[in-house]
């Protein structure tokens, strides 16, 4: 009987630079780790890549000025309001200084206690214990007179001094406005930028209901390219990172295309069909600074067809404490092991199922992925995924 269930294996690769053949050194690294490893393909098998690595090839820059361009062209006034950007030196900062660049003054409408992917802004113990509560809208001053002593426990660093500075410094003017109605920002410009991530469609067409003249989502700068420069059609600046102080790599925008050429190398090196999937994001919660792995805008931006769906599993506990609960063992194995051959397509509605984790395959798989191979120096942006689709009654 088979006695292992699914292994994943961080597969380490060169360093990867613009311009490198992509899907060669993915292919490479498999079949040196096979050899390396001892371990042999199989159908069903999953390979990831992390999608730093799919943009850093492809070569998706770009630089703070040709956002500055960008956000001149959408935004001819130069007074802008931004709407809920995320709290991150290596996610915002650098797509801020270029919109500062670009602009004479930006009102910056914050959220809070947190922003959308769970930074704090604040203490909330003293939110709780002050004359504020969600509902209420304050001011910079006010800010600072009573929550302007608050650092970030992981980071050391108030992003709201971050922030500041960082518009300042590039001679633009800067207001801040606390509040979670996305409209408060009309009171003060009807130019607005709304920057969050995975509730977009959603305030963009709010703002645009509530009296807004000119409105662009985050992820429509840098869809397209600005002299030459990288750009993602369907996410713009969402997804990217800091590259420099004076350029972002941007999300892939040709994994379609890499998924689907590795996929076919692979079944002509091994013979298996193997599914392939970029990831970025795992969407998990750290438990202790409760904040979201989530800050791109999707898990996977592609993957291969056999990646498609949820999963269709039924809750071992559930069948061993209630069905076969009289049974024991050997028999109480082969009783499970019989019910899950017999499952059907879809348990959804299903008590059967109830308790199983309700999230697409490439979501899950991402999160896997992501906790492997870790954002630091671990060497391995590809992940190899041995058993996921396997079940109890597999032999």
């Amino acid at each position: 009987m088979r006695c292992v269930g699914t292994v994943v294996r961080g597969i380490r690769t060169p360093i990867i630079k613009e311009n490198d053949d992509l899907a060669s050194i993915v292919v490479d690294s498999l079949m040196n780790a096979s050899e390396n490893e001892g371990f042999e393909f199989r159908d069903r098998d999953v390979v990831a890549i992390t999608e730093a690595v799919v943009g850093i090839s492809e070569g998706n820059y770009a630089t703070v000025d040709d956002v500055s361009k960008d956000v001149q062209k959408k935004f001819p006034s130069k007074k802008i309001g931004i709407v809920y950007p995320i709290l991150s030196r290596n996610r915002f900062s650098i797509i801020l200084k270029g919109i500062a660049r670009g602009m004479d003054k930006i009102t910056m409408l914050l959220s809070f206690p947190k922003d959308e992917v769970g930074n704090s802004i604040l203490d909330e113990e003293k939110l709780e214990e002050s004359k504020f509560n969600l509902a209420s809208v304050f001011g910079e001053k006010e800010y600072y007179e009573n929550f302007g002593d608050f650092v970030h426990p992981f980071t050391g660093i108030n992003m709201v001094d971050f922030y500041k500075e960082l518009i300042e410094s590039e001679n633009c003017e800067v207001e801040f406005v606390f509040s979670n109605d996305p409209k408060d920002i009309l009171k003060y410009t009807k130019d607005v930028l709304n920057c969050d991530i995975h509730t977009r469609y959603k305030t963009k067409k709010l703002l645009e209901k509530s009296g807004a003249e000119t409105v662009y989502g985050l992820y429509e700068v840098m869809s397209e390219s600005v002299d030459g420069s990288g750009f993602n059609p369907n996410y713009g600046l969402l997804g990217s990172n800091k590259s420099t102080e004076e350029r972002l790599k941007l999300f892939p925008k040709t994994g379609q295309d890499l998924v689907e050429k590795i996929q076919k190398v692979l079944k002509k090196k091994t013979g298996k069909n193997i599914e392939v999937m970029v990831y970025g994001d795992g969407a998990f919660k750290d438990p202790v600074g409760h904040i979201w792995e989530l800050a791109d805008p999707v898990v996977s931006p592609a993957h291969t067809k056999g990646l498609n769906g949820t999963p269709n599993e039924l809750k071992l506990k559930y069948l061993s404490d209630n069905k076969f609960a009289d049974l024991k063992g050997d028999e109480l194995k082969e009783a499970i092991k019989g019910e899950i051959k017999a499952k059907e397509d879809n348990l959804v509605g299903n008590m059967l199922s109830q308790g199983t984790t309700p999230r697409r395959i490439t979501d899950l798989i991402g999160s896997l992925c992501d906790l492997t191979s870790g954002s630091g120096d671990k060497g391995t942006p590809v992940v190899f995924i041995q058993g996921y689709f396997d079940n109890l009654a597999d032999e």
